[in-house]
């Protein structure tokens, strides 16, 4: 059972690479690329909407909302493309400086938000 999660952890990530290069695709329709946008987002982020130590629930968001967020975005965008970004998934190799980075931006982008809403409800 373990391996079987390992390998769709595997496979999960591979496809939100593929989602990645696919938001950067001039041939992929804006709709899908700001969904992906968010989509990747979320995958990336170290903020989750519940909490991983919640328990039960905390794994929740992961499990259901990504599949989900991922399911819509493939059916936006067009097989070809979606093919063709796969294969060049399979092909690249993440820097690791690359992963801090987004993990930044994104960190940076949650803090904004909260700034935000702060500042709307005050």
């Amino acid at each position: 059972m373990i391996a079987r999660l390992r390998e769709q952890a595997r496979r999960l990530k591979a496809e939100v690479l593929a989602l990645y290069l696919a938001m950067r695709d001039p041939r992929t329709p804006w709709l899908a690329r700001w969904i992906a946008a968010l989509v990747v987002g979320y995958a990336v982020s170290p903020v989750d909407l519940i909490p991983d130590f919640v328990p039960l629930l905390g794994y929740l968001d992961d499990l259901v909302l990504l599949p989900l967020g991922i399911w819509l975005v493939l059916r936006l965008i067009p097989d070809d493309v979606m093919a063709d970004c796969r294969r060049r998934a399979a092909e690249t190799e993440i820097d690791p400086n690359i992963k801090r980075i987004s993990v930044a931006v994104i960190i940076m982008l949650w803090i904004v938000a909260v700034l935000l809403l702060v500042s709307a409800v005050m």
